[in-house]
């Protein structure tokens, strides 16, 4: 570990970079090419998890000419989050990075994401921006003073964790099997203990999406299977929010209402927003805008009715939005059985649809 007037990164904030590999060899190693080239300042190691692959993956890992990487064997084929365990119970650095092998960096950013550390004592990780992101406008969503946007849903492609807290709430749960959606899994632990974590949009890596761990059915059936596992161990997941406003600007909604938000989202919940003007600013990347354009409404209602996960759950309105649009949104409720409320823009409580009739 280079010292601190080289990188910006304190002597000891140790990095250790995780690898959980299964065969792909090219992509494995272009993405261990990419991190020393680019990280050889910033980090101890790298500690490579093979997760049994074949003989020509294995063959590539052995003969990798950098002091810096350690590789082991695993006997028999584990999957991710037992893999990246296992690598980061043999690290003793104060963060880990961990890293899918399909993954690849063009530039240093671990200063930069170490410092988001130093002015958030109650962060735990961080996750660089990249194509993983391309269909957000990220400058749309708020920032924290310290830099990253807050959220509350974990992708796993490449995470910078403090060690300790990764080790202390139980790493990822060896109940997912081989892969999907215990990274998401990790995320809810975190926040139910108190953590927060977040995406940099100053930082960027690539992601190949599926390179490392295959698009077939039988990848298909345990990403079902997981997600079905994951919705079970946290229910209200499922709520995907229509909500309601004339009033474009996160500003104008009363705490309550910011609250109630936020709290769907850190219990891995949506919201679509739907205001006259695109609002321009988000609070996390849980929430969507949404033009208000009765046919957007439609779409947004029947786009994933199949999903029971992504199916919307209910109706909020703020109590500026026109009489003839309340009635359309009473009507559509019924229609398809959504709960609806009134969010009113003063200090209270929700209403139930029984109190919106009564004072809308």
């Amino acid at each position: 570990m280079i010292n601190n007037d080289k990188t910006g990164i304190p002597v000891d904030k140790t990095i250790d970079v995780i690898i959980p590999v299964y065969n792909a060899p090219d992509l494995t190693r272009r993405c261990i090419d990419s991190i020393v080239t680019h990280f050889g300042q910033s980090i101890r190691r790298i500690i490579i998890q093979d997760d049994a692959s074949g003989r020509e993956t294995r063959e590539m890992l052995e003969s990798l000419p950098y002091d810096c990487v350690d590789v082991y064997h695993a006997e028999k084929n584990q999957g991710f989050g037992l893999s990246v365990n296992e690598a980061v119970n043999r690290s003793d650095a104060f963060y880990v990075f961990i890293l899918n092998s399909d993954t690849v960096v063009d530039q240093d950013f671990l200063p930069l994401l170490c410092s988001t550390f130093d002015v958030d004592p109650k962060l735990a990780a961080i996750v660089p921006a990249g194509n993983s992101y391309s269909r957000y406008d990220l400058a749309r969503y708020g920032l924290r003073e310290e830099g990253y946007i807050p959220n509350y849903y974990l992708r796993g492609h490449a995470i910078l964790i403090r060690r300790d807290v990764f080790q202390e709430i139980g790493g990822f749960d060896p109940a997912f099997g081989r892969g999907y959606y215990e990274d998401i899994d990790l995320g809810r632990r975190l926040d139910l203990h108190g953590w927060h974590f977040g995406i940099h949009p100053g930082a960027s890596i690539y992601h190949e999406k599926g390179g490392s761990f295959g698009t077939g059915r039988s990848q298909k059936q345990l990403a079902l299977r997981n997600r079905a596992f994951y919705l079970s161990r946290y229910p209200e997941a499922r709520q995907n929010i229509l909500l309601f406003s004339t009033h474009g600007e996160l500003e104008s909604f009363p705490s309550h209402v910011r609250m109630a938000i936020e709290n769907v989202f850190r219990k891995g919940g949506y919201v679509y927003w739907f205001t006259p003007a695109p609002s321009p600013a988000l609070l996390c990347l849980q929430m969507y805008s949404r033009p208000l354009r009765l046919i957007e409404i439609i779409w947004t209602t029947l786009k994933n009715w199949r999903r029971a996960d992504r199916r919307i759950s209910a109706i909020w309105m703020m109590n500026d939005i026109p009489f003839l649009l309340r009635g359309f949104l009473v009507v559509w409720s019924r229609i398809f059985k959504l709960e609806i409320k009134k969010m009113l823009c003063v200090e209270s409580s929700f209403s139930s649809e029984e109190q919106y009739q009564k004072h809308g």
